[in-house]
C-alpha cells in the first residue's frame, strides 16, 4: 500500500478538465467564427452559436462574455502563432528577416477564402475595427518579445521594437491589399513584396 503512486491519479482529472475545456474554447470559437461568415456578424446570435457548438446558453458564459470575444479570441491566437514562428527563426539573419519569414510561414497555412471573410466581419462596424486594430497591436507586442528572446540584451530592445513595429506594419499593407484585391495572388508574396518596400524606404529607395 505504501508503494502506491497516488499523484498522478490526482493529477490526472484536472489535465483532463483542462483539456475538455480548451477543446470546447476551440469548438466555440470555430463554430462562432463559422456562423459569423455564413450569417453575417450581426445576424448571428448567441443561442445560434450555442446550439451549433452544442452547448447551453448558460455554459456559453463560462467561455465567453459576448461573441465580440469570440473574435478576440481568433486575434489573440494570431499574436500566439506569430510568437511561435518568430521563436523558430534563425539568429543568422537580422530580426527583421526573421520576423519576414515567420509571417510568410503563417500566411502560407492561411485559407483564402476564410481570411477574407473574417476580414470582412471586421470591418463592418466600428467597434469590430477598433477590434482588428488592437489584434495588431497584440501581434506586434509578440513579435517584438520573441525578438528580445532571440537577440537579448537591453541595448538592443529599442532596434528590436523598432524592427517589429515596422514588420508588422508591412504585413498588415500586405493583408489589406491581398484582401482589397479579394485574395489574388499568394499571401506570401504580397508579404515579400511588402518587406521588399519596407528596406527600400529605409535605405531611401
Amino acid at each position: 500500500m505504501q508503494t502506491k503512486t497516488v499523484e498522478p491519479n490526482e493529477w490526472q482529472p484536472e489535465g483532463l478538465r483542462e483539456r475538455k475545456r480548451r477543446d470546447t474554447l476551440q469548438r466555440i470559437t470555430q463554430v462562432g467564427l463559422d456562423l459569423f461568415l455564413a450569417a453575417g456578424y450581426e445576424a448571428t446570435t448567441l443561442d445560434d452559436i450555442a446550439a451549433a457548438a452544442g452547448i447551453s446558453r448558460r455554459t456559453f458564459f463560462h467561455y465567453f462574455k459576448s461573441k465580440d470575444e469570440i473574435l478576440l479570441a481568433w486575434q489573440m491566437g494570431m499574436g500566439d502563432a506569430v510568437r511561435d514562428a518568430v521563436l523558430e527563426a534563425s539568429t543568422d539573419q537580422s530580426p527583421l528577416e526573421a520576423l519576414c519569414g515567420a509571417l510568410r510561414k503563417l500566411a502560407s497555412y492561411f485559407d483564402t477564402d476564410t481570411a477574407i471573410g473574417i476580414a470582412q466581419v471586421l470591418r463592418s462596424s466600428d467597434q469590430l475595427r477598433a477590434a482588428n486594430q488592437a489584434k495588431y497591436t497584440h501581434i506586434e507586442h509578440s513579435a517584438f518579445e520573441s525578438l528580445c528572446r532571440l537577440w537579448p540584451g537591453r541595448s538592443r530592445r529599442g532596434p528590436l521594437r523598432m524592427a517589429a513595429m515596422a514588420g508588422v506594419g508591412a504585413f498588415r499593407v500586405a493583408i489589406d491589399e491581398w484582401i482589397d484585391e479579394g485574395g489574388k495572388g499568394a499571401l506570401t508574396k504580397r508579404i515579400e513584396k511588402a518587406f521588399d518596400d519596407l528596406r527600400a524606404a529605409l535605405h531611401g529607395g
